[in-house]
């Protein structure tokens, strides 16, 4: 039995900017500037198995724990304060 090939291709989960990481989340994405993007990194430590890079190049390395507990925070609104407070300076 032959099968068509779909049109529509998967994206792949390994982006070319980071070929060892596996992509989880893009923030923004909506344009070309290198957007914040979030990675996983499976040959890591545990400790720095989540990578979260910036638009400028820096990588900051996290445990899953350590993530849990940003997003935690961030949905109990623990760091609006904070945004609010750096969107004003």
């Amino acid at each position: 039995m032959f099968h068509q090939p779909s049109p529509v291709q998967p994206k792949p989960s390994l982006r070319p900017a980071h070929p060892e990481l596996c992509s989880i989340r893009v923030f923004c994405g909506d344009c070309n500037c290198g957007c914040p993007e979030l990675f996983l990194d499976p040959a890591a430590d545990e400790p720095r198995r989540i990578v979260l890079a910036d638009d400028f190049g820096q990588r900051v390395q996290m445990s899953v724990e350590q993530l849990e507990q940003l997003v935690r925070d961030a949905k109990s609104g623990a760091l609006d304060e904070l945004i609010a407070r750096a969107a004003t300076e």
